[in-house]
């Protein structure tokens, strides 16, 4: 256990700078064999492919397996929103296996009037997809308990800019994180994880697996769909997420390289900050101080009381984005993400984006509030609080449309 902790029993988060114990980040661009990361080739056939191994083993668990069958029935085929700026389609995805488990998840799915076939952004929601807009016509899912007033129509749509978003031109594709896994430690029971283990065993919480591997799983899923429809250019994909959803968008573009774009929003510890970064949200608090441990593969437990002995951290991360566009946000208000542990993150992957020609973060200081920094990758810290507003969009955007040429 390191020093601070040792005197920080009963645990309390840290906010104060001087308090962070020393620390030395894992060398991004060296090779477990010693191989110096030198060019493109080291990178993506060497580098890259090593560290997602180290993140599957040590932090978000083995990739969920396809299931044997996976149907979509269309539930609404296109309703025009918003005044005529687009289309609302909403389509059941059904996961199928031969012995007869199967696992359904609503896709929301929202089509620009003016761009066909569209870019898109891929999300989940917290509750239901009912909270994305007011119309009762949108199918309540993924909570699983009568519509109340956390998960009531609408009551989210402050997250989802959708006027906006399809005004740019873009697409946006929803579904409800519980259709993957329901966000509680017993959520394994109520999960696409039912479809490849029994009972017995998801009781027993299975070692290499985690509830944000099972978010991710649902979002590569829902690209599949996407690819098959003619109205979305699915090559042209975005990945977004907020806290412990933008803590899956990272997982996401790390390990799905078709996102092109990937958008990640105070995401804290586990996320885009640095794990041996002491400062707010640490690995100790959601697994020894909360009941969040169950986000993460089991093997992660063992270093939360030494995040220094952690064989990867959050840099080389958001490097296995490179060359894709990564676009990290943070919020002034938000210390426990530690916006400085994520904005760090980023600039100490910038060798890796600097392979491929992409421009790296400048400085190891921090841009101020609301002054968008970089371009791939990019930065951006909103004056407020914990949450994803439309000026987060607005800058993600800006990036997609950048990334993408328009």
């Amino acid at each position: 256990m390191t020093e601070y902790y040792r005197n920080q029993i009963p645990w309390s988060a840290n906010y104060d700078e001087k308090k962070i114990p020393p620390y030395t980040l894992p060398d991004l661009m060296t090779c477990a064999d010693g191989t110096p990361v030198n060019s493109k080739e080291v990178w993506m056939e060497k580098r890259r492919p090593e560290l997602l191994r180290l993140f599957r083993e040590y932090m978000y668990g083995e990739d969920v397996p396809m299931p044997d069958r996976v149907s979509y029935e269309i539930m609404e085929a296109g309703t025009s929103v918003f005044g005529g700026l687009g289309t609302r389609r909403q389509i059941r995805m059904t996961f199928s296996m031969n012995d007869g488990r199967s696992r359904s998840a609503m896709l929301l799915l929202y089509l620009p009037a003016n761009a066909s076939p569209a870019p898109v952004f891929v999300g989940l929601t917290f509750k239901g997809n009912q909270v994305v807009e007011a119309d009762p016509a949108v199918i309540p899912s993924g909570d699983h308990e009568p519509v109340n007033k956390d998960n009531a129509p609408g009551v989210h749509a402050h997250r989802f800019p959708l006027d906006l978003i399809l005004k740019r031109g873009y697409a946006y594709a929803i579904c409800s994180c519980n259709d993957f896994f329901f966000d509680t430690p017993s959520g394994w029971t109520n999960s696409i994880y039912t479809l490849f283990y029994s009972e017995e065993e998801l009781l027993a919480r299975p070692a290499d697996r985690s509830a944000i591997g099972a978010w991710s799983w649902g979002l590569s899923r829902m690209l599949d769909y996407l690819e098959t429809i003619p109205e979305v250019d699915a090559g042209r994909a975005a990945v977004v997420g907020h806290s412990r959803l933008g803590k899956t968008a990272l997982w996401t573009g790390a390990r799905d390289s078709r996102f092109q774009v990937v958008c990640c929003n105070d995401s804290g510890c586990g996320g885009a900050a640095l794990s041996r970064r002491l400062f707010g949200e640490t690995l100790f608090s959601m697994v020894r101080c909360s009941t969040l441990y169950f986000w993460f593969c089991k093997k992660l437990e063992d270093f939360c009381e030494n995040p220094e002995t952690l064989p990867v951290d959050q840099h080389e991360l958001h490097a296995l984005i490179a060359p894709r566009q990564l676009t990290v946000h943070s919020a002034t208000e938000d210390l426990w993400a530690d916006p400085t542990g994520e904005y760090l993150a980023e600039f100490e992957a910038g060798p890796a984006f600097a392979l491929f020609g992409e421009t790296p973060l400048a400085s190891s200081v921090p841009p101020p509030p609301d002054t968008p920094a970089g371009t791939n990758p990019a930065y951006y810290c909103r004056t407020g609080k914990h949450e994803i507003l439309a000026a987060d969009f607005q800058h993600y955007l800006d990036c997609a449309d950048r990334f993408f040429g328009r």
